[in-house]
């Protein structure tokens, strides 16, 4: 029997809101051996990122992988870790702070935004129970990936319900798979692209590059690759593009199997062989900038483009918390809310009603 969360600090007379809870993937607490270890033990355990057999796959995790990795990550995070702590963090953070600002006061309904990360802290379960205890009735999930796949989006909805079936009141619930062909999102990304050109220049050819994933997912059913390849080419279209000025490429693969191709590294290696002196990379698929944007691409892909013969390598940092994400963002929501019915402006009155009808029926607030 499933043993339900009771929350001591319910009140009938609370006013409700609603939570939008943003969902990053996660990261070491510190860039050591020990808390990467910690970090990667709950992130490849999940079948969602690593779905061999379970038996195999914890042997193989915890003879070979956590006793070899973690080191080498660790030297890789301590070469972009900032007074903030990890990037991805604290750019998630201020994200977050921007988007609350956009709602302070604003009459669109109370609504509270919380920051949870899939593997990590700050935990999904804690953001929920922080929306839940300032009286969240509603739920948006908000994944901060673009593109769906069944490594990260799914991971994020099996999270939610598992935390969700302990409650006693789940709230109405919203879930953003994707958002990869999002006119605003798109709009950013060129944005923030237009920006780079304007301030350094522009490179011989720009290189789309996208996290990886085995391909025998997609021959499974994931969407994945096909949103990549939409968002690419709806981002050359809006940059005006020719064939030959951009290319989609797929990173940071793992292990020995075939992954999505063409492989990012490959290609830079080939452009250098072929000629090609200058490269400007962007990586849509991120919305914040991390371990693989921030050290396998600026630096290790960098140092590999300029020792095959490359001279100018540029990397176009994520999105971040630019006011242009902040706008994509927030309008992505705000088109999600008013998805909902009763409208939010009648939920005031409608749980005044809910609360008299309790204190009728005995309840004491």
């Amino acid at each position: 029997m499933t043993k339900l969360h009771s929350n001591p600090d319910f009140r009938h007379d609370a006013a409700p809101c609603t939570g939008v809870l943003l969902v990053n993937l996660g990261t070491p607490e510190a860039p050591t051996t020990k808390a990467v270890r910690d970090f990667l033990a709950e992130f490849l355990w999940d079948p969602r990122v690593v779905d061999f057999p379970r038996p195999l796959w914890w042997l193989i995790l915890h003879a070979v992988i956590l006793r070899i990795r973690p080191a080498k990550v660790a030297k890789a995070y301590q070469s972009i870790w900032t007074d903030d702590g990890s990037p991805l963090l604290s750019v998630s953070r201020r994200l977050t702070v921007a988007l609350r600002q956009r709602y302070q006061g604003l009459d669109k309904g109370r609504v509270e935004i919380a920051l949870a990360m899939s593997y990590g802290k700050p935990s999904i379960d804690h953001a929920l129970r922080s929306l839940q205890e300032n009286g969240m009735r509603r739920l948006l999930v908000l994944p901060l990936y673009p593109q769906y796949s069944s490594t990260t989006t799914a991971a994020v909805f099996d999270e939610i319900s598992r935390v969700l079936k302990h409650w006693r009141w789940i709230p109405d619930t919203r879930f953003v798979q994707h958002y990869h062909d999002y006119p605003a999102y798109i709009e950013a990304l060129a944005g923030s692209i237009r920006e780079h050109w304007d301030k350094n220049g522009r490179a011989e050819r720009l290189m789309m590059s996208f996290h990886g994933i085995p391909e025998r997912m997609c021959r499974a059913g994931d969407p994945y690759y096909c949103e990549c390849v939409k968002t690419a080419r709806l981002l050359a279209e809006r940059l005006e593009l020719k064939d030959d000025q951009w290319k989609l490429t797929f990173q940071s693969r793992f292990g020995r199997e075939q992954w999505l191709q063409p492989y990012t590294d490959v290609t830079l290696g080939e452009w250098a062989a072929q000629g090609v002196r200058s490269v400007d990379v962007v990586c849509p698929g991120f919305s914040a900038d991390c371990l693989e944007t921030l050290e396998e691409i600026n630096e290790q892909n960098r140092e590999l483009f300029l020792s095959k013969g490359g001279e100018q390598f540029s990397y176009i940092p994520a999105l971040n918390d630019r006011a242009g994400h902040v706008d994509a963002l927030a309008e992505l929501i705000d088109a999600q809310l008013r998805c909902w019915q009763p409208a939010l402006e009648d939920s005031a009155r409608e749980f005044a009603r809910c609360r008299q009808r309790a204190m009728a029926h005995g309840a004491k607030q």
